[in-house]
């Protein structure tokens, strides 16, 4: 029997500082053991001290500070409510571009949306389950934006955010990771402006420009708009949904990015357990095969059985219960929108032990 369990949902307002603030206030041990979290993983994989990362991140700080002078401001509140430096904020934003750098990746994510014939009634679905090594740490937020969209956010690691949209739109993502890499504006620091836009769009507008390597995005609106983005360093490519649907793990699902697969490269050169070159295709064929059943009866529901499931390729299944492999991943939070509604469904830890439980604006 499932158990329900839920995320403190910290509410926050104003300008960007206050914002930063409140956020800071209310997850302040969550920044504390990401910081931890980071640094000690980093120098024991590779030795890396903490001056080097926060160097290696600031780097990246003109880049953020031309992009969304906002996040700027909103990261300093961060700072002065927990305490921590402002390079230390930095830092966790840029996680996914340091864990490149020092390759330490983990396993990571699973998701869909679906629209128009595929759902029930037609209405706009999507959602994923969350994954990322032990001991990290996941937010949730109701953001109001003085001038802006209100705002439910999982914060990962206060690093990237999967964010439902009071304008009617909501984002999933996924790390797509390929062997190129050029120094690009890092996703946890575009991620939170493009979804202060109006709609897909100005939001797909902005991916267009910055998104370059290292994640995928689905976009859905109640409208049932749907559309994707995968990109490497110097290129991408719109992704569109097939009768209504749209599904996503962490390989490139674009024919001209497949060469450019980085975790097949890990493997091949002994830096990765062999199962970490096909788990994301595992994935994604039980995915589709578990979606593509219910098409055209797709609920909330339906939904969250399939994020649940674990039937195949376990530990490495959809629902991921992978502690102790050489690069341990588990499932700690699983989210379902439904932007027509303003509703966000949550699962606190995986979908098999623990309830959705029901948010809405």
């Amino acid at each position: 029997m499932k158990s329900t369990k839920e995320f403190k949902l910290v509410e926050c307002g104003g300008t960007a500082y206050e914002i930063g603030v409140q956020w800071g206030e209310g997850c302040r041990e969550s920044f504390y053991q990401t910081a931890e979290n980071n640094f000690r993983n980093m120098e024991f994989m590779h030795h890396a001290k903490k001056d080097e990362i926060m160097a290696r991140a600031m780097r990246f700080l003109p880049l953020i500070e031309q992009f969304d002078p906002y996040l700027v401001d909103l990261m300093k509140g961060q700072a002065a409510a927990t305490g921590l430096s402002f390079a230390e904020i930095v830092t966790s934003r840029c996680i996914f571009e340091l864990s490149f750098y020092y390759q330490n990746i983990a396993g990571l994510c699973t998701g869909f949306a679906a629209a128009g014939k595929a759902t029930a009634g037609g209405k706009t679905l999507l959602g994923q389950n969350i994954d990322w090594a032990p001991g990290a740490t996941v937010d949730f937020l109701k953001v109001h934006h003085s001038g802006g969209p209100d705002q439910f956010i999982l914060s990962f690691s206060n690093s990237s955010e999967y964010t439902l949209s009071s304008s009617g739109f909501g984002i999933c993502a996924f790390a797509t990771l390929g062997t190129n890499y050029a120094f690009n504006l890092p996703l946890g620091c575009y991620m939170p402006r493009v979804m202060r836009q109006k709609n897909i769009p100005e939001a797909m507008g902005l991916l267009k420009q910055v998104a370059r390597g290292l994640g995928c995005y689905l976009l859905a609106d109640a409208a049932g708009t749907i559309l994707g983005i995968e990109s490497t360093y110097n290129d991408y490519e719109i992704l569109q949904p097939v009768d209504g649907l749209m599904l996503h793990s962490n390989h490139y699902l674009t024919e001209r990015f497949k060469h450019d697969d980085l975790l097949a490269y890990l493997v091949e050169m002994g830096l990765f357990p062999a199962v970490m070159a096909t788990e994301s295709f595992n994935r994604y064929e039980r995915i589709h095969s578990l979606m593509s059943k219910e098409v055209g009866r797709i609920t909330p529901e339906t939904a969250m059985e399939v994020l649940a499931d674990h039937e195949e390729n376990y530990p490495y299944s959809i629902c991921r219960h992978d502690d102790s492999s050489p690069s341990p991943s588990i499932t700690h939070a699983s989210f379902i929108m439904v932007p027509a509604e303003g509703t966000i469904y949550v699962a606190c830890g995986h979908p098999c032990d623990h309830e959705y439980v029901r948010y809405t604006f």
